[in-house]
């Protein structure tokens, strides 16, 4: 064994053979002996070499469908003997539907909501197994259910803090349902109580709740196509006022959090969209994170345009307006998890404006009722004068046949 690198002997009698190669193949025998000889060698063993499973073919790291249509993700591998491949989504609850072809690849058809999430293709032999891993995002869905809900017990208060689920695809928003739970209920359930999340917010201050009061939480996500589901409930005691004899310690120094809105806010119209400027917070106790952009339409609800505004820019592009349309800005602004109010509303309208030209050519001097009353007028003059000038040129017809008949007639002659 001394000449065959890698090789070596273990005090229990075993071979090890750090780097398998043709020289590890054959028969083995095993002679154990000692002073007093042996009793003769072990049966042969056969050493084969053997390729473990090696992916020829990966999935994406991503994939995008919309639900209810068909998604084929590839996944393939050989080695020796070759491999057995299998699909399984990461956390499921026993035996999912899906479907592998006979290239080992997964078929999801239809799609739906539950497919969502992280799915592993494992390729096994008698040698190894490895695995590769995929995401899955299923788009068109109402939202998934939001995880680690936490609570952090305050005074007479408590704030709740989440990670979002998936959106589905669509903008989602949040709300915080609690309820207290005591043990004589006047009614055989409980009242919950709902408080909407501002938008972009992953926490929420609940306040005025009562002192030594078990209260649950859970939080519900939202989008265009509905609710998803509730997250898990979570039970936490709001801290009451401590009860002593001993007068109190000066209350310590509280630290204010100071965030003012973005001032001066403008829109300027400019040859690719809108140009909106402002002015930094004037009072800022914490460093600036970002901005948020927010907009309505027609006087329709508040949507959240652009969540990720770096803290040191001081303007931002808008394009892809909607012709002749009626829109309102409004900027917010993030410091940790500190939101400002809302800085002031700018008005924009998008009728008339170059970039974005009316649907007649017709001039926007005039506002639209007066611009029909002129082009009214003019009408019903131009009618005016072209009937006037046939009736003239009739009348004068007329007139010139009566002449040549006056004319052509002799003339009367009276004899005495």
């Amino acid at each position: 064994l001394s000449q065959l690198p890698g090789w070596s002997v273990r005090p229990d009698g075993s071979i090890v053979i750090a780097t398998g190669n043709d020289d590890a193949l054959g028969l083995y025998r095993c002679t154990p002996y000692n002073s007093y000889g042996t009793a003769g060698e072990s049966r042969p063993t056969r050493v084969l070499l053997k390729d473990p499973p090696a992916f020829t073919v990966r999935p994406k790291e991503e994939y995008f469908q919309e639900v209810g249509r068909e998604l084929v993700v590839p996944c393939a591998a050989h080695g020796d003997p070759p491999p057995t491949i299998t699909w399984v989504k990461v956390g499921s609850v026993g035996k999912s539907s899906a479907q592998v072809d006979g290239n080992s690849s997964l078929i999801l058809h239809p799609l739906i909501k539950e497919q969502h999430g992280v799915w592993e293709c494992t390729a096994t032999n008698q040698v190894a197994s490895v695995t590769t891993a995929t995401s899955i995002h299923v788009l068109g869905t109402s939202p998934h259910a939001v995880t680690n809900v936490s609570v952090l017990p305050l005074l007479l208060a408590a704030n709740i803090s989440w990670e979002p689920g998936f959106d589905g695809g669509y903008f989602q928003r949040f709300s915080v349902w609690y309820t207290p739970l005591v043990r004589h209920p006047p009614r055989a359930h409980h009242d919950w109580v709902s408080l909407s999340v501002p938008a972009g917010a992953q926490h929420l201050l609940v306040e005025n709740l009562q002192p030594d009061t078990s209260y649950q939480f859970s939080v519900l996500a939202q989008n265009k196509l509905g609710s998803g589901p509730f997250s898990q409930i979570v039970t936490s005691v709001p801290r009451g006022f401590p009860v002593t004899t001993v007068p109190p310690e000066p209350p310590a120094m509280t630290v204010h959090v100071f965030l003012s809105p973005p001032r001066a806010l403008t829109a300027n119209e400019t040859v690719r969209g809108v140009l909106l400027r402002w002015d930094p917070p004037a009072r800022a106790s914490v460093a600036l994170s970002g901005y948020a952009l927010e907009l309505r339409q027609d006087k329709g609800g508040w949507e959240v345009l652009e969540r990720s505004i770096p803290g040191t820019d001081t303007q931002v592009l808008v394009p892809g307006l909607i012709k002749d349309a009626f829109y309102e800005f409004r900027l917010v602004a993030f410091a940790g998890s500190y939101i400002s109010d809302p800085s002031n509303t700018v008005n924009v309208s998008t009728a008339g404006m170059e970039v974005y030209p009316s649907r007649t050519q017709l001039p926007e001097l005039l506002p639209q009722p007066v611009l029909a009353g002129v082009i009214g007028g003019i009408c019903f003059l131009s009618v005016a004068v072209i009937f006037s000038t046939m009736a003239a040129c009739i009348m004068n017809r007329r007139r010139a046949a009566r002449v040549r008949k006056r004319r052509q007639d002799p003339p009367l002659v009276f004899s005495p």
